[in-house]
């Protein structure tokens, strides 16, 4: 019997760089003040299951912009950002706002950020130059931790160069921006594609969400599943999340409703059945030093023990209930 000490998964099975930064698996957007406030009071009750993002695009009335960006960076310094899982959404690099908005974040809550999204890049070169003046923001105002950045797809150029943006190093997530993808089509694409299920049904949206998917994981980045504008219809959310998940590849969804948050969790998250073999497997495996091992008279080896462990990273970031023992001996430090 080896007496060597038991590897933590994440060191025993991934090269520097090959595991993926696991993020909660909803980020709620919302840009309306008394609606941002909420998010955050729900944030600070549910805990850090979902990141909330504060819309300074769509959410800035026209003429307003800095009056609002003033309002998501004291938002972000409040103490309802009790968990440290609030971005915010600036404008897109070529619009005027994008500088003043990325400066005034930076300069008002650089260390409070959790992560900027970039929306609407029209290739991989226009993103380079969108990350490298945040860069220059982030050291001109003395934030030295580097602030990750997230990134929609919603535009032709985005998607053509995709395996490009998800090369970059300092893109975290990539996000699949749906009702701007099908404008973009100039009406070739029909108001159904827009739906919960037209959106899976359409060979073109379904051809956007796989490529950005592929291309998410081939960089062990986080694909995030665009919104589901039916927010009353939680049979519908609940579909499309569950298809999300199961058939496209999504480890994250967009939430524009609080009464979506939930249902978004259980559709991600794996069944109590699925959580218990996974704990089974991968105990043995440590036990065993990661060697090769027969459960249930099925082999397994490091292949499907990455299985087995990303399985438990999205039960914690779902917030699914795991015995006290598993959670410090895994999940100790988040």
């Amino acid at each position: 019997m080896s007496s060597l000490p038991a590897l933590h998964p994440k060191l025993a099975l991934f090269e520097d760089g090959d595991a993926a930064t696991v993020l909660p698996v909803v980020d709620h957007y919302c840009g309306v003040e008394v609606r941002m406030r909420k998010s955050l009071e729900l944030q600070a009750e549910m805990g850090p299951v979902f990141d909330i993002t504060l819309d300074c695009e769509d959410g800035a009335p026209i003429g307003g912009e800095a009056e609002h960006v003033q309002l998501v960076t004291e938002l972000l310094q409040s103490a309802h950002n009790r968990h440290g899982r609030v971005g915010a959404r600036v404008h897109p690099f070529d619009h005027p706002s994008f500088e003043a908005d990325v400066d005034g974040l930076i300069a008002g809550a650089g260390e409070r950020l959790a992560f900027l999204m970039i929306p609407k890049p029209r290739s991989a070169e226009e993103l380079v130059r969108a990350c490298a003046f945040i860069d220059e923001r982030l050291q001109h105002h003395g934030i030295k931790n580097p602030l990750p950045l997230h990134t929609l797809i919603e535009t032709h150029g985005a998607l053509r160069d995709v395996m490009q943006i998800a090369a970059h190093p300092r893109i975290e997530s990539l996000s699949f921006g749906l009702m701007d993808f099908v404008s973009a089509h100039r009406g070739a694409i029909p108001r159904h594609a827009l739906t919960a299920e037209g959106q899976f049904s359409h060979p073109l949206i379904a051809r956007a969400k796989l490529e950005i998917s592929a291309a998410a994981h081939a960089h062990a980045k986080t694909p995030s599943h665009c919104v589901v504008t039916e927010f009353k219809n939680n049979a519908a959310l609940q579909a499309a999340a569950t298809r999300a998940a199961r058939e496209f590849g999504y480890t994250r969804m967009w939430s524009i409703h609080p009464n979506q948050i939930q249902a978004i969790l259980d559709a991600f998250a794996p069944s109590a059945a699925e959580v218990d073999e996974a704990l089974e497997i991968i105990q043995a495996a440590q036990a065993a030093q990661w060697a090769p091992i027969q459960h249930r008279d099925v082999l397994h080896d490091r292949a499907s023990y990455r299985f087995f462990w990303h399985l438990l990273e999205r039960a914690h970031a779902t917030g699914q209930p795991l015995p006290a023992e598993a959670r410090l001996a895994y999940f100790s430090g988040n």
